[in-house]
């Protein structure tokens, strides 16, 4: 039930159209809580027929204009009870682990290359994400929306940079394994 809530949260700090969504959750919330264009879509008429958004009339009306929307009291109320609400951490599901598990019984042929990709594109997104904080985060930024954005932030850098060293890790391990 969080995609919904995602959208809210985007809504409040910005009304936007669905396109304008789209995108944001591309370069922002997409980070953390991914959802297909299709999906959002989806999920702002579902918003709209309960009730807690609602599309923003057009300053000029025009023909296939896109609908921008804002959220409306019960959507700041639903978004307001889930976030105080207590939840339970999801556990933890990786392909890869479950690999490396498999490995075990039937060999490690090819893993040393596929850890070697993972650990390249972790160190991609590690980049990204130390660059998005030296842009968005430079020092006497400490509103409390600024700290909650950055704490959001620091959970993705400390996640990256957990699967780099882990990633090494693994990499020294598999290679020092005899070959099969």
């Amino acid at each position: 039930m969080s995609l919904p809530h995602a959208i809210l949260t985007a809504l409040l700090e910005k009304p936007s159209s669905g396109l304008e969504l789209t995108r944001r959750f591309d370069r922002s919330i997409g980070y953390f809580w991914s959802a297909t264009h299709q999906q959002i879509y989806r999920e702002l008429g579902r918003l709209e027929a309960e009730g807690h958004i609602r599309a923003l009339a057009p300053a000029q009306p025009a023909r296939g204009q896109k609908k921008s929307y804002e959220v409306l009291p019960a959507g700041r109320a639903e978004l307001a009870r889930w976030t105080a609400a207590a939840q339970d951490p999801k556990p933890h599901r990786d392909a890869l682990l479950l690999r490396l598990r498999a490995a075990a019984v039937v060999g490690t042929a090819g893993l040393q290359a596929d850890l070697g990709r993972h650990l390249e594109l972790h160190r991609r997104q590690l980049a990204e994400y130390e660059e998005i904080e030296r842009r968005d985060f430079p020092p006497g930024r400490d509103t409390a929306e600024d700290r909650l954005r950055h704490l959001v932030l620091r959970a993705g850098i400390d996640l990256e940079t957990f699967w780099t060293q882990w990633l090494t890790q693994a990499l020294a391990e598999v290679a020092a394994m005899p070959s099969e």
